[in-house]
C-alpha cells in the first residue's frame, strides 16, 4: 500500500515538505511505519523516536494497524459537540473577537464566565521574541478540542458554555494566541477550575505548535507530554 503522510512543525522542516509518500505492507502497524520512514527519509530519523502519530485524526500507537485509505499524520509533542449548551471550537488566522466569543456561550441563566487568554510574550528570562508562528493539524485539533469539552463536562457538570479558540499564522508581540472561556449559572460551579483545565489540556493533546522568531533566529518549541491510550477520545 502506498500512503501519503502529512507532516507538521519540526518534521515538515526536516523533510522540506508537508507531505511525503511511503509504501507499507498490508499488515503494517505504526511501529512498522516509523521503521520504514527512518530508512526511506534519513532526515526525519532524529525526530522519529519522539514524534507522535495520528491515524484518522486520533492518536495512534505502535501496535495500531494501518489500512488502505487511512489519513496519517506525524508531528512533535504539542507545546464541539451538539449538546444542550453552546460550544465554540475554532482554529483561526485572524484577530479573536473576545466579545463575540463571550456572547456565544452566554445563556439567559448564565451568571459567571471565566476566560483565559494567552498572548505573545516579547521578553522572557533568557531571550527576546519578536513574533510567534503557530501551526495546527486543524481537523484533529478541532476534534481534540471537542474531547476537552467533554472531559470538562464530566468533571464539572454545572458548566454551561465552553469555548476553545487557537490562532495560527504569524503573530506579533501582545497578540492573543489562545482563548479558553467557560460559563455557568454561578462563579462557584467550576468555571475557574474548568478554564485552567481547558488550557492545560489544550497544551497536552491539541496538535498545535509554535515557532519562536527573534533577533537570534527561529526555532520550533516542542512540548514534552507524551499522549497515552487514555488520551484517546471514547467512541460514542
Amino acid at each position: 500500500m502506498n500512503h501519503q503522510i502529512r507532516l507538521f512543525a519540526t518534521l515538515k522542516d526536516r523533510a522540506g515538505a508537508n507531505q511525503i509518500a511511503i509504501d507499507l505492507p498490508d499488515d503494517a502497524t505504526v511501529a512498522a511505519l516509523i521503521e520504514r520512514l527512518a530508512s526511506a527519509y534519513p532526515k526525519l530519523a532524529p525526530s522519529l523516536p519522539t514524534c507522535l502519530v495520528a491515524v484518522n485524526r486520533e492518536f495512534a500507537f505502535g501496535a495500531t494497524p494501518i489500512r488502505s485509505g487511512d489519513e496519517i499524520a506525524l508531528f512533535p509533542p504539542v507545546s464541539g459537540g451538539a449538546g444542550t449548551f453552546p460550544e465554540v471550537f475554532r482554529i483561526v488566522d485572524r484577530q479573536v473577537d473576545l466579545n463575540e466569543i463571550i456572547a456565544a456561550i452566554t445563556l439567559p441563566t448564565t451568571g459567571g464566565i471565566c476566560t483565559f487568554t494567552g498572548t505573545v510574550r516579547g521578553v522572557s528570562e533568557d531571550h527576546e521574541t519578536t513574533q510567534l508562528f503557530y501551526e495546527a493539524y486543524e481537523p484533529m485539533a478541532v476534534a481534540k478540542m471537542q474531547q476537552i469539552a467533554a472531559e470538562i463536562r464530566a468533571r464539572w457538570p454545572q458548566v454551561q458554555g465552553i469555548a476553545l479558540v487557537q490562532r495560527v499564522g504569524r503573530l506579533e508581540v501582545g497578540a492573543f494566541t489562545t482563548l479558553v472561556a467557560v460559563s455557568a449559572p454561578h462563579r462557584d460551579q467550576g468555571i475557574f477550575e474548568a478554564a485552567r483545565y481547558g488550557i492545560d489540556r489544550l497544551k497536552e493533546i491539541v496538535p498545535v505548535w509554535k515557532k519562536e522568531i527573534g533577533p537570534s533566529g527561529e526555532e520550533w518549541v516542542e512540548g514534552h507530554y507524551r499522549p497515552t491510550p487514555g488520551d484517546v477520545a471514547e467512541s460514542e
